[in-house]
Parts: C-alpha cells; structure tokens; sequence
C-alpha cells in the first residue's frame, strides 16, 4: 500500500531524521538506507519494521544533521602539527610552493574529531523514532485501506447481483436450449425417438449446470466481506479467493449456452480483475 511518512529527533548534538515510504508490493520487501555512523542499528530497523509491516516494498532512510554547539567540534592538534612540520619540509623543496589555508588543513583526513558517542543511549532515540514514524504510515494505510475495502465491498455486492441475475436465467436458458434441439430434431428426422431425445438433453443439462459454480462464487464473495473485517493482515487471503473466484467466472462462461450467461460471465471478470488490482495493494 502506497503511504509516506517521516519524522525527526534531537540526540547527541545530532538531528536524526527518518523516511519511510511505501508502494505496492506482493510480499514485503525491506530496504534500509544508513549512513556509517547510523550502521549499528540496521538491524534493529529491519526487526522493527518486520514486525509492523507485513506486506510492501518499504524503504526506510536515516540520515543526520549536526548541531550548532560550542563542544560539537574538536582538531586534533597532533595532526595537525605533524602535517605543518611536513609540508614546511616539502616547501623547502619546492621552487615555488603554494599557500593554503586553514579550511583545506581542516579536510585533511584524521584533523576534525567527531565526539565520542554513546550509541547504547542514541539506538534507544533512533527506535522510538522509528516505532513513532511506523506508526504514522500505519494510519496513513489505515485510511487508505478503509477506502480500499468500501471499493471491494462495493464490487463484492455486484458479483452478488450477477450471481442472482444468473441463478434466474438459467431455467430460461435451458427451456430455450430444449425447444431449440427439439425443433432441430423434429426438422431432421421424421420419426424422432422421443425417449433417446429427452436423454440427452437431460445430459445435456447437467453438462450445463452453474448451480455449483454460482454456489461457490456466492461463498468466495461472503469469505471476503468477512475477511475484509478481520484486524489482521489479510493481503494473501484475498489474492487466493481472487483466484478461486476467477476460476468459477471461467468455468461459468465455458458452460454458457446463451448470449446472456455469456455477457454475466464477462462481467463478473472484470469485476474479479478489478478487485484483484486493488487487492494488491491490501496488506
């Protein structure tokens, strides 16, 4: 499910900050973008995230600001007297050496010390950050997913008017498949055998009877209004009556005897499709 979240926190003359975005996948899909000194708590974001998130392609950033503060940076005097006492050698043998100054000192590797950090204490403030910015995408989907279920619940009350619709038809569809092949019969031979006829067309019936197929797609339709009530993630439950319910709409349109049972069949897939599109997007 598509959501975006963030957030911030103040620690250890840091400003970390915290991105995590969503999109739609199958199954979940975690990636953690750290910078070095932020390494040590991938692991706990990926267990973080695991638990709250069970279905997606999640990507989740930390990065860092440093703060303004009178003790938040330190030089290492060492260094830098030895870099001095080394260029001034080198200087000597240089017939026309070139000045620099104390900014390209301060780049040089090793010169700036960063404070001493007490990553016990700064992976505690990183995981409430990150629990309390999971918790803002998990509303955002929340939101989300109250409009997708009123979509599909929405669909779920058509497939139940084309299952009624289809349920009716059927008499019609096979008192007219009757006086069809009768008239057929009676035009062909002159002396029909009446028994033998009204055998196969009793075979012929039960080769064409939905009734089961309309029976299931009645159940798939009523497991997932119930599903789509359930707390828990129900993303893979769903896929999987996708399918049995697409199954049913091809075998229904595979027995269709008539252009109407045909044109039902048709809808109920793209209903079903429908459905299916916006289930990939349910956790």
């Amino acid at each position: 499910m598509t959501a975006f979240a963030d957030g911030e926190i103040s620690a250890d003359n840091l400003t970390i900050l915290c991105e995590l975005r969503s999109v739609n996948h199958r199954y979940s899909d975690v990636s953690v973008k750290l910078p070095e000194r932020l390494r040590f708590v991938e692991a706990d974001a990926r267990r973080l995230i695991a638990d709250k998130l069970k279905r997606g392609k999640i990507e989740c950033a930390l990065s860092y600001k440093k703060q303004a503060s009178d003790n938040s940076f330190n030089v290492n005097r060492e260094i830098i007297e030895k870099l001095l006492s080394a260029t001034a050698g080198i200087e000597t043998l240089m017939s026309n050496p070139q000045p620099f100054s104390a900014l390209e000192v301060l780049a040089f590797p090793g010169v700036q010390q960063e404070t001493e950090t007490d990553k016990e204490a700064l992976r505690e403030k990183i995981v409430r950050l990150l629990d309390l910015t999971l918790d803002k995408m998990l509303e955002t989907r929340a939101r989300e997913g109250a409009q997708l279920a009123q979509l599909l619940e929405d669909r779920c009350q058509k497939i139940n008017l084309l299952v009624e619709a289809a349920h009716k038809r059927m008499p019609d569809v096979l008192h007219n498949l009757r006086s069809k092949l009768t008239s057929r019969v009676l035009e062909m031979v002159a002396e029909p055998n009446f028994d033998r006829l009204e055998q196969e067309l009793v075979l012929l019936a039960q080769k064409l009877d939905v009734a089961e197929e309309l029976d299931r797609l009645e159940t798939h339709v009523a497991e997932v209004q119930r599903t789509l009530k359930q707390p828990e993630p129900t993303g893979r439950r769903l896929d999987f009556l996708m399918q049995e319910m697409n199954r049913e709409a091809n075998t229904l349109g595979s027995k269709s005897a008539d252009r109407e049972m045909t044109q039902i069949s048709i809808d109920l897939k793209v209903l079903i499709e429908q459905m299916r599109e916006q289930i990939q997007n349910i956790e």
